[in-house]
């Protein structure tokens, strides 16, 4: 790799504000740390002028979202392309079951499920002489303040499909999640199932499914009820409509498709090339993130939520300081558990 990246100690940063020099020293700039840094650097690489990738989730909390947003609005009048990593939006097979759909080829959207169930993600015990800031940072799935919960930070990819087939954001959202399988002190505060009802403004819900069970069943798709038919849709490659008698009226071929994690950079780089501003996926990408921040709020306070007036919440996770030495907001007790959410208590920490 010697011959092919040329990286010297001057151009090598390290600490909580090495973002702005590496910002400084790039041509297109590429935020895929934890969620919980994504408004800040999106500020950050708008101000100095650069075009953008950033993986979803873009924000942990709805002031995180509504900073994206006011920055998404200052790329667009900086003619600054944006991609965000919800390639399912660069996926030959969504785009062309989607297309259809929004064509009319099922009727309306009055119903749907979205999933990803799986197993889970890794897990980093602590080490010695870590400062609970570099711990929570080194295992940062596990805390809201960097990964946003699971919900937030993975299934928000199914979230954002169903806001794409509706072609809208939910007006409220409500559902249920625990603590069931992962309970120790390695798992920080996160729930590991929800099960949320996305209530949009004609009426139609859609269910929302994601867990980390291991040794359960894995599902990961989405499918959904049209008044003509149905659409089934997996990021495997399928995209299958049927009309309302069951009969097949189309079947995508995945064959020779690309690779969406690659496509989204593809397009990216490709307008920035020849000059031409073609991107800002900065709304859907926050609104799609505060759609799962919204269904972990619901879950937490057992409430119903709605979407106008989550948009108002002040509950930013974001610790007061960064620095290695420095407390995040969540300390562990004497016996290094965190305190997991609660339905129905202490409601205003959550939203």
């Amino acid at each position: 790799m010697a011959n092919k990246v040329d990286v010297p100690e001057s151009r090598r940063y390290v600490g909580f504000d090495a973002y702005k020099h590496a910002i400084k020293d790039a041509d297109v700039v590429l935020l895929v740390t934890p969620p919980g840094f994504r408004p800040i650097h999106f500020e950050e690489a708008v101000k100095q002028g650069k075009h953008v990738f950033m993986e979803k989730s873009v924000a942990v909390d709805v002031p995180g979202v509504r900073r994206v947003l006011d920055a998404g609005k200052i790329a667009e009048q900086k003619k600054l392309n944006v991609v965000v990593g919800l390639q399912r939006r660069y996926q030959y097979n969504y785009r062309e079951g989607i297309k259809r759909v929004h064509e009319g080829a099922i009727g309306d959207i009055v119903a749907g499920q979205v999933f990803w169930n799986s197993g889970g993600v890794w897990v980093r015990p602590r080490k010695p002489g870590q400062t609970e800031m570099e711990y929570q940072m080194r295992n940062w799935y596990y805390f809201n303040w960097l990964c946003g919960d699971h919900i937030v930070e993975q299934h928000v990819h199914n979230i954002d499909v169903a806001n794409w087939i509706k072609g809208k954001y939910p007006v409220s959202i409500q559902g249920v999640g625990s603590r069931a399988h992962r309970v120790g002190k390695d798992y920080g505060e996160i729930y590991d199932n929800f099960s949320v009802e996305l209530t949009y403004d004609d009426g139609s819900v859609i269910n929302s499914q994601c867990c980390h069970f291991e040794g359960s069943f894995n599902r990961v798709d989405e499918t959904f009820q049209g008044t003509k038919g149905r659409i089934y849709l997996s990021a495997g490659g399928q995209a299958i409509l049927w009309d309302h008698k069951g009969r097949e009226i189309y079947r995508h071929d995945p064959q020779g498709n690309p690779n969406p994690y690659r496509q989204e950079h593809v397009e990216l780089f490709e307008a920035i090339a020849k000059g031409e501003y073609k991107f800002n996926n900065t709304e859907y990408g926050a609104y799609s993130s505060l759609t799962g921040i919204i269904g972990r709020a619901a879950c937490y306070t057992g409430k119903v939520i709605k979407w106008e007036e989550a948009l108002k919440s002040n509950v930013d996770l974001l610790p007061e300081k960064f620095d290695w030495n420095a407390n995040p907001k969540v300390m562990p007790d004497e016996n290094g558990m965190y305190a997991a959410p609660i339905p129905g208590v202490n409601t205003d920490k959550h939203i």
